[in-house]
C-alpha cells in the first residue's frame, strides 16, 4: 500500500499561524499619533506616501482642515528607523486608469526614486490612489518593479494573497465588523491549518474627522502585543510568502531544500512544526 504523501502547511517566522498587517495611506500629520500606537502595541503598519505632494515648507493650516499633509522636512522624523515600512502612493495621486503607460510610469517611478532617495532602501511595495486601476495599470507596475499594491477592496476573510498586484484587504477601520473580524481572527482562527493574514488599512486623518480615536486604540489594544502573530510590514509579508514558494520538496513530500536566504517554517497535517534553515535539506514525517 502506497505511503499517504505528506502535507505540508506554511508558519511564519516562529513556527506562527497568524500574522497581522496595515497600511495607511497619504503621509499626513495623524500618522505620528497612528504611529505611537502602534508602537505602544507591537505592530507594524505600511505608510504609503505622495512625495510630489509634501505640504509646502511654511505652510499654516486653517484650524478646520483635516487633511493636513507633512512637510518634506518632517518625512524622515516621523518615518525613518520607526520599524515601519514607507512604500509607493503614485507622485501626485492621480487616477492611474485614466493615464497612458509612459505616465503612469512617471507617476510610480517619480515616486519610488524619490522615496528611495530619502530613506535610502529598496522600496518596492505600493498602494493605489483612490484605490482605482485596470489591467494595463497593473502591467506597468510590473515594469517599473512593484512587487505588491493594495486595492480598498474588504473581503473580511484572512486569506493568504495570491495576486499581489490586486492585493486586497480583510478591511477598513471604518468596517462596522472590525472587531467581531478582529476576535475570529484572534479566538476563533486558531485550529485553521492554512496560515492567517489580518490586513486592516485606511487613512489616520479619518480618525481625527470621525472623532474616533478610541477605534484603532481598541483594536490595537486587543489585537497587539501576543505571542502567536506575526507583526509584519507588507513587504515582510510579501517577501517571506515569496521565499517560501521557493522550497524545493521531494517526489513524495517527505523532505524539503530551502534554497533562500531566510529560515522558513512549515506544519505538517497532525501540527508537527519544522524550521528549515537557509541551505538545509531536512527529512520531515
Amino acid at each position: 500500500m502506497a505511503k499517504k504523501r505528506t502535507q505540508c502547511f506554511m508558519r511564519f517566522p516562529g513556527g506562527l499561524a497568524r500574522a497581522l498587517t496595515l497600511s495607511y495611506d497619504d503621509g499626513v500629520q495623524q500618522d505620528r499619533r497612528l504611529i505611537e500606537i502602534l508602537n505602544k502595541h507591537g505592530i507594524k503598519a505600511t505608510f504609503n506616501l505622495n512625495s510630489g505632494l509634501y505640504a509646502p515648507e511654511d505652510v499654516v493650516y486653517p484650524p478646520h482642515k483635516v487633511h493636513r499633509r507633512l512637510r518634506e522636512s518632517e518625512i524622515l522624523e516621523v518615518y525613518g528607523n520607526s520599524g515601519h515600512e514607507v512604500a509607493v502612493h503614485t507622485f501626485t495621486h492621480p487616477h492611474l486608469e485614466y493615464m497612458t503607460p509612459g505616465t503612469i510610469a512617471y507617476e510610480i517611478v517619480k515616486d519610488r526614486e524619490t522615496l528611495e532617495a530619502q530613506f535610502g532602501c529598496i522600496i518596492r511595495g505600493m498602494a493605489y490612489p483612490y484605490g482605482t486601476y485596470n489591467d494595463e495599470v497593473v502591467a506597468v507596475l510590473k515594469d517599473c518593479g512593484i512587487a505588491y499594491a493594495r486595492t480598498v477592496v474588504s473581503t473580511k476573510k484572512f486569506d493568504i494573497p495570491t495576486d499581489w498586484l490586486r492585493l486586497h484587504a480583510t478591511c477598513h477601520h471604518k468596517d462596522k465588523d472590525l472587531m467581531v473580524l478582529a476576535d475570529k481572527f484572534v479566538n476563533g482562527m486558531k485550529k485553521a491549518m492554512s496560515p492567517q493574514l489580518f490586513y486592516l488599512w485606511g487613512h489616520s486623518y479619518e480618525f481625527e474627522m470621525d472623532d474616533n480615536w478610541n477605534v484603532i486604540e481598541e483594536f490595537a489594544e486587543f489585537i497587539g502585543n501576543r505571542e502567536d502573530i506575526w507583526y509584519a510590514t507588507n513587504i515582510e509579508i510579501y517577501e517571506y510568502i515569496e521565499d517560501y514558494k521557493r522550497l524545493i520538496y521531494s517526489a513524495d513530500g517527505a523532505t524539503v531544500k530551502n534554497p533562500t536566504n531566510r529560515t522558513l517554517w512549515l506544519a505538517l497535517t497532525e501540527g508537527k512544526l519544522y524550521s528549515v534553515a537557509p541551505g538545509e535539506t531536512l527529512k520531515i514525517d
